[in-house]
């Protein structure tokens, strides 16, 4: 009889992937799947060229116990709560193998920032086996027990398809928190970009996770639909939240891929992208049909227009709404400048063109590249072109060995 097993590959060291949302910036990033399943949606295009495997259960361990080891010795060199000098880490590095130097340098940005999270790699860690999740999960839970919360990127199938007596088990071993990339509550959107589900299953898993016991943080999209189902996109995303109730609400804006893949496909459904006006009151639509939740929104991602759209319903929903009123009553001339001094940089939200130098800046480089009302649609387009370049080496860990 032929042998159908597969043979286990040898481990190849400790590893962390290209991805993890804004709020996970502090976490130690545990690697337990490579890339994305799915990996068909138009708009995405961070896991395009890469194949989507599960890593051993046995290889997450040995990271765990990897990165418990560098963990305990930083411990020891510093001695207790303090801030981690450049002494400290050419000690720690003088006592590392070469090869275990990238391993030092995940627990360095982690102790450097308290150690307080953890987030579980790459794009769907909940696709693998509940009792390989709920291992690798006790094992963190033993190693790290000061941890306050673990999280996790599933996407709304994966989590439809899991019994909800496996998804307690999951919460219970201790994963706090999930975040699920919704994009939009509108079927033709989400079939126009190939998201592979539709409304109904995200409402159905959001609803699951919030039973299970875990925090649950939805990623919606701006600007998705582009021009021709803008209206959909704002008034059915509502809709969806309205009905699941998210304990967080975290914008991010459509920027326009560069894979050729992804404009291929874009092409073939006619795409016409927003201009930021637009997007505005797109998010003027979406906050006004919000309506009996208590989530939170964040707006803290690089493409979003309005870094300080930030609040908790139902207390905080017209102070949201009256930033997107304030930007669209501005003269032309003024949102150009914001626009341009949001897009690089300077700018995180509308009171920063009351600040002089900031202003100043901004209006130099309009003056500079000679941008105004006719032609900063393309300008900002141009811009933003850049933004997944950005995204990924935000998502780096940042190198503080200085020999690494």
């Amino acid at each position: 009889m032929k042998n159908t097993s597969k043979k286990q590959p040898p481990y190849a060291g400790f590893e962390q992937g290209p991805t993890r949302p804004p709020s996970e910036a502090a976490s130690l990033l545990i690697r337990i799947t490579r890339n994305c399943p799915w990996n068909r949606c138009i708009f995405c295009q961070i896991h395009r060229d890469n194949t989507f495997s599960l890593r051993p259960v046995d290889h997450v361990l040995m990271d765990i116990d990897t990165i418990h080891r560098h963990v305990g010795l930083i411990r020891k060199v510093i001695g207790g709560p303090g801030k981690i000098t450049r002494d400290h880490i050419l000690a720690l590095t003088a006592w590392t193998e070469p090869d275990e130097l990238k391993v030092l340098n995940a627990a360095l940005h982690w102790a450097r920032d308290g150690m307080r999270t953890i987030f579980l790699q790459d794009a769907n860690s909940l696709i693998i086996k509940p009792r390989d999740l709920i291992s690798i999960l006790t094992h963190l839970r033993k190693r790290f027990p000061w941890v306050e919360r673990i999280t996790s990127y599933a996407s709304s199938h994966t989590l439809a398809r899991i019994d909800d007596r496996d998804l307690n088990q999951i919460a219970a071993a201790g994963l706090n928190r999930i975040h699920i990339g919704m994009e939009s509550g509108s079927n033709k959107v989400l079939a126009m970009v190939n998201k592979g589900v539709d409304r109904e299953v995200h409402v159905q898993a959001g609803l699951k996770v919030k039973r299970a016991g875990m925090e649950l943080s939805v990623y919606v999209m701006p600007g998705l639909g582009g021009k021709a189902l803008s209206h959909s996109h704002a008034a059915e995303t509502a809709d969806m939240l309205n009905r699941i109730n998210p304990d967080f609400i975290r914008l991010s804006t459509l920027a326009m891929p560069t894979h050729p893949w992804n404009l291929k496909q874009l092409g073939r459904e006619n795409f016409v992208r927003q201009n930021d006006r637009e997007i505005a009151l797109e998010l003027l639509f979406l906050l006004e049909d919000l309506k009996g939740i208590t989530s939170t929104v964040h707006s803290n991602h690089m493409l979003n227009l309005f870094e300080d759209m930030e609040g908790t319903f139902p207390q905080d929903q017209e102070k949201m709404i009256a930033i997107a009123q304030e930007f669209l009553g501005m003269p032309v001339d003024e949102q150009v400048l914001y626009q341009v001094g949001r897009r690089i940089g300077f700018f995180t939200g509308l009171r920063d063109l009351q600040d002089p130098i900031k202003r100043a800046r901004a209006e130099k480089t309009c003056s500079y590249h000679g941008i105004g009302p006719d032609n900063v649609d393309a300008a900002i387009s141009k811009m933003m072109k850049n933004f997944f370049k950005l995204e990924t080496a935000a998502t780096a860990i940042p190198t503080l060995i200085p020999a690494l």
